[in-house]
């Protein structure tokens, strides 16, 4: 069995100091991927320990984005290089590859952009970024039949994934076209999928473990603003997810999003999302 985490960490060196080595030291995770980083590889390294080996992909802007993968394993290899040339994903996309038995498990953690108002560069960002994922996804699939994407995706896919999603349909995270790029993503392999926006597509395959899992039900959602009682109320986004190819879902035996027992006791605006899979 092998534990994948995911969670964006508003920072990693605030969220030690709030207890995040206190949820690890007891979760029992195998492999970490963490997002929004916003630290120094030293500072990993201190934070976690010698036990853990760290794979960190640094944003250009110092302070910004980041994705890193922790691993009880070395990795095997590991990538960086994503998309197009023309925009910087440094800091946004990380995979590696882990030997399990005679098998390779490959893991990315990424962290989407947030994105803005349609028509501002914050936006076309987003959408370049989601287009080189969309064409990494088949390649990945490809290299390894256990293939897993997971991290702050930024969009949430369905009107189950967002409490308020009536009043997000207009903004950044539940507009039609990103959404119809998930519409894609889970989407019956080489099958026409039409999206919400209308635009028609190949289907990928991969799974969301995450919707599987749970079912047809409001959540779990893993982000609240920290604005207002939203965390108290559970006025959230489900928007960390494990994305995997059809053969690595089928191997999940257990899923779950760790959110806090009150608002005073997170380490982050986001809650960690655990999945294991039996290898």
């Amino acid at each position: 069995m092998v534990r994948v985490a995911t969670v964006n960490t508003n920072g990693v060196r605030a969220a030690f100091r709030k207890g995040m080595g206190d949820w690890l030291d007891a979760r029992g995770v195998d492999i970490l991927a963490m997002q929004e980083v916003r630290a120094a590889t030293e500072d990993l390294e201190n934070l976690l320990g010698s036990e853990w080996d760290i794979l960190h992909d640094a944003a250009t802007a110092k302070g910004r984005a980041g994705v890193a993968i922790a691993s009880r394993n070395k990795a095997s290899i590991h990538r960086v290089a994503f998309g197009s040339d023309e925009f910087d994903t440094a800091g946004r996309w990380l995979e590696a590859d882990y030997e399990v038995g005679d098998r390779i498990l490959t893991v990315v953690s990424t962290y989407v952009h947030t994105g803005g108002e349609v028509g501002t560069p914050k936006q076309d960002d987003k959408y370049s970024f989601l287009d080189a994922m969309e064409a990494r996804l088949p390649e990945l699939q490809a290299h390894s039949e256990l293939a897993l994407v997971v991290g702050d995706l930024n969009v949430g896919h369905r009107e189950l994934d967002i409490r308020n999603w009536k009043g997000n349909r207009n903004n950044a995270g539940f507009l039609p076209r990103e959404r119809s790029y998930f519409d894609r993503f889970f989407g019956p392999a080489g099958e026409s999928v039409e999206g919400v926006d209308g635009s028609v597509g190949t289907g990928l395959g991969w799974v969301d473990v995450g919707r599987r899992w749970a079912g047809e039900v409001d959540g779990p959602y893993s982000w609240w603003s920290q604005r207002g009682k939203a965390f108290d109320t559970d006025t959230g986004w489900r928007i960390d997810y494990h994305v995997a190819t059809p053969a690595l879902a089928e191997t999940v035996t257990a899923y779950a999003v760790d959110r806090a027992a009150a608002w005073d006791q997170r380490w982050s605006d986001h809650a960690p999302v655990v999945v294991d899979y039996a290898l």
